[in-house]
């Protein structure tokens, strides 16, 4: 998956969801990831601060366990919180 992100002047994170039938042809699976993405995001939405962020899912997203996509979720939530402290810090 792919995680994009820009600030925003709300002062809360947003989320979007990009994930196509060609990537992961089963309905199940895209929104099973959706629940899982939204779950992880929720949890760490007050960390985040003022982005936008949309999750592009990739061809074999769909194949991986539950455990493996909330790992991957959790590196890059860190990752935007690290990012988003040092804008801050920096205005």
């Amino acid at each position: 998956m792919t995680v994009l992100a820009v600030p925003n002047t709300l002062g809360f994170a947003r989320l979007g969801l990009a994930l196509s039938r060609k990537a992961m042809p089963l309905a199940v699976n895209r929104n099973r990831i959706k629940r899982l993405v939204r779950e992880s995001f929720r949890s760490q939405q007050a960390q985040l601060g003022g982005i936008d962020v949309v999750v592009v899912g990739r061809r074999g997203l769909d194949q991986l366990e539950n455990r493996d996509i909330r790992e991957s979720l959790t590196k890059h939530w860190t990752r935007l919180s690290q990012r988003a402290c040092k804008l801050s810090s920096s205005s």
